[in-house]
């Protein structure tokens, strides 16, 4: 029992360094299929949770006793939603990494490639133009 007493508040302690709510976890339970005999073909074994902000669903059958399942189904959830804000906050860093390479200033060289490669090509271009007829050369 005390096992289960600890268990429960390690499960509560992750829920609040998460910031999930139970409010936010819909919980319903289904009948298992697969091994497990008369228990699983009369009682309802198998748990389903869903977190409403995130829209995370989890569905655990693995045991036979609904109590258990539904331990296992709340860390596989909450690791669930870890790895979600954990992928959440990578991103971010790599677009605002992505937007200070972008920002930061040129070195003077490259400038200078960039200018003189700039210039080039716009004498290239003024080679192509049409040559108009004036007046003057009829």
């Amino acid at each position: 029992m005390a096992a289960a007493a600890n268990e429960r508040t390690a499960l509560e302690k992750k829920m609040a360094a998460l910031g999930v709510r139970d409010e936010d976890i819909v919980e319903s339970f289904i009948r298992s299929s697969g091994p497990g005999g008369q228990n699983v073909n009369k009682s309802s074994t198998c748990v389903y949770l869903k977190h409403l902000p995130t829209g995370l669903e989890v569905k655990c059958q693995r045991q036979r006793s609904q109590l258990l399942n539904r331990n296992l189904a709340r860390h596989i959830l909450l690791s669930k939603i870890e790895n979600s804000i954990r992928q959440n906050v990578l991103r971010k860093q790599s677009l605002k990494a992505k937007v200070m390479r972008r920002n930061r200033k040129k070195p003077k060289g490259l400038k200078l490639r960039i200018l003189e490669q700039k210039r080039r090509h716009s004498v290239k271009k003024s080679g192509r133009r049409k040559l108009s007829l004036q007046s003057d050369d009829i």
